[in-house]
């Protein structure tokens, strides 16, 4: 029997353009999974779209003298350029900056809020007093407080990927100017994420199939003990808080950006004219949702989201959560990490300058990091293409048509029963 099947991968971050990691980890995955799901007679859509709220985002405009809106304007349309060049087909590409995605959030943040998962706290954060600025996330480095890595962000460390706050981080500093900052007091909402420790395990535990990182990841972040998490900050770039008070605070880019898969299928459902779609594939129990991402993603989709979509749903309006995630491990250049932030990357505009799309597709296809690390290198591309996709596939099938010509006058022949010949 078809289903309703989404399919959904992490969105893009709008800091910058995409690289060949972004597309062996989180892109040309779920347009396979699609394609086949469609191909076995299920109805299958696939969304995603450019995430562009969040401290790399302002800190890079601000590096560029531009506004955030015109930082993402620009990267929006080269990402969008590059999946398309790529040959990867959505059913709805969109952005976090659009109205429709503002409105969502909003609603599903009151819904929270309605339902008691929601608790306001005051905190201490870091504050510059040579900026005069609270110092949200990403305006602090630091030594991470897991592993030692001396340049950790503020919200998670490229080393070990240890998420963690700001103020946890040993010898903080100043992202504009590198002085130390000072703690000082501030206002946030919380989510309750503490409350769903014990409805996560159970789902968890109960997962058939998954692949064990992201099984194991899932575990490590419940043993160690789940807390509250803010969901506000004070920065001016993203979505509103729809809280008297808060006018000057915006909702934390972890909270809103997974949103986005929801929001997203309501507005495809719009587009479709059919303004109930979505709830084909969020309420139908028998619905399936599989998210595709990197390994570095997985808590925000194992843990947070699903916590989510419990703290919203009602007891007589549950919305699915997560059917899979298969998370991909990490593509390596040349033995490093591809990173926009330290500029170790191949972005897919450059390849496309020099190669057409399809060599690549193969490539990052066959080299896919599905359980463990992988590494790209332009000897290997080479090497693989002309031995494996133009040597044994493309001669294979060169092999087939002459034969086909050849013996059945250009026509495959219609099938007919196997003789004692064809079983020996």
């Amino acid at each position: 029997m078809a289903k309703n099947v989404l399919v959904c991968t992490a969105w893009p971050y709008a800091s910058g353009p995409i690289h060949l990691g972004h597309l062996a980890g989180h892109l040309i995955p779920p347009d396979i999974y699609t394609r086949f799901r469609r191909m076995r007679g299920d109805r299958a859509i696939l969304v995603s779209g450019s995430d562009e709220h969040g401290t790399p985002i302002t800190l890079a405009a601000e590096a560029e003298g531009i506004t955030p809106q015109e930082l993402v304007d620009r990267n929006h349309a080269s990402i969008v350029k590059a999946i398309k060049d790529m040959g990867i087909v959505f059913d709805l590409y969109s952005r976090t900056s659009a109205p429709h995605h503002q409105r969502t959030v909003h609603r599903l943040f009151e819904a929270i809020n309605e339902n008691g998962q929601i608790r306001e706290y005051e905190m201490d954060a870091m504050y510059c007093p040579h900026d005069e600025r609270f110092l949200p996330d990403r305006y602090v480095e630091g030594v991470c407080p897991q592993c030692g890595f001396e340049n950790a962000r503020g919200d998670q460390c490229d080393e070990c990927g240890h998420t963690h706050d700001p103020i946890e981080l040993g010898y903080p500093r100043c992202k504009l100017c590198g002085k130390p900052p000072e703690m000082r007091k501030t206002s946030h909402m919380f989510f309750a994420l503490s409350n769903f420790e014990d409805e996560l395990r159970v789902w968890i535990e109960d997962r058939e199939g998954w692949r064990p990182n992201v099984v194991s990841q899932t575990m490590n972040w419940l043993n160690m003990g789940l807390k509250d998490r803010a969901v506000t900050r004070d920065i001016n770039w993203g979505i509103t808080v729809p809280v008297d008070g808060y006018e000057d605070k915006r909702i934390y880019v972890w909270f809103e950006a997974v949103m986005g898969y929801f929001s997203t299928t309501v507005e495809w459902a719009h587009l479709q004219g059919k303004d109930d779609a979505w709830e084909d594939f969020w309420l139908d129990p028998e619905a399936e949702t599989h998210y595709f991402l990197g390994k570095d993603n997985i808590p925000f989709h194992t843990i947070m989201w699903p916590a989510i979509l419990m703290a919203a749903s009602r007891h007589d309006r549950r919305y699915n959560i997560p059917t899979n995630v298969p998370a991909n491990e990490f593509l390596m250049l040349s033995g490093s990490q591809f990173s926009k932030s330290r500029k170790n990357a191949l972005y897919v505009h450059e390849y496309l300058e020099h190669f057409e799309p399809a060599p690549l597709r193969y490539y990052l296809t066959a080299n896919m990091p599905e359980l463990k690390d992988t590494d790209f290198s332009l000897e290997d591309f080479v090497a693989k293409n002309n031995d494996e996709l133009l040597g044994n596939l493309g001669n294979f099938i060169n092999r087939v048509l002459t034969f086909t010509y050849k013996n059945f006058g250009g026509t495959i022949p219609a099938p007919e029963e196997l003789t004692e010949e064809d079983r020996d």
